[in-house]
């Protein structure tokens, strides 16, 4: 039986840029990063709630299409307590962020914008 969601994996062109953009410019805690030397891979494993996201480094990952809509995985929605803030904080780091948008079923307030290698990320207000 599943319990919880535990990890995301995302693999990234440029790790050191990616790194800084989910610790520094997001706020994800980093709970370990060690460099796989067979692989030549970075990975570091970032705390988010009771969750991780796996940050992955290959040389010359392919790109996965996102727009237009593509199968897979369509995006990965982080909880905030409050948009405005996390908006603004995004926006003084040159990050574009979409208009807000309501939920039509939920009433909620929801974002959206992209990790540096254009993973579509989205910001949903949980009151």
């Amino acid at each position: 039986m599943l319990t919880a969601l535990h990890h995301v994996a995302v693999i990234c062109t440029d790790y050191e840029r990616s790194r800084r953009f989910y610790v520094e410019t997001l706020g994800l805690a980093l709970i370990r990063e060690v460099y796989r030397e067979e692989r030549q891979s970075w990975k570091a494993d970032l705390r988010i709630g009771a969750s991780q996201l796996e940050l992955f480094s290959f040389p010359a990952p392919a790109m996965r299409p996102s727009y237009p809509e593509a199968t897979g995985l369509r995006h990965l929605a982080f909880s905030v307590d409050d948009l405005d803030p996390v908006i603004a904080r995004l926006v003084d780091a040159g990050i574009a962020v979409e208009p807000i948008r309501i939920d039509p079923y939920t009433d909620q307030r929801f974002t959206f914008f992209s990790d540096p290698d254009g993973l579509p990320l989205e910001l949903y207000e949980h009151r």
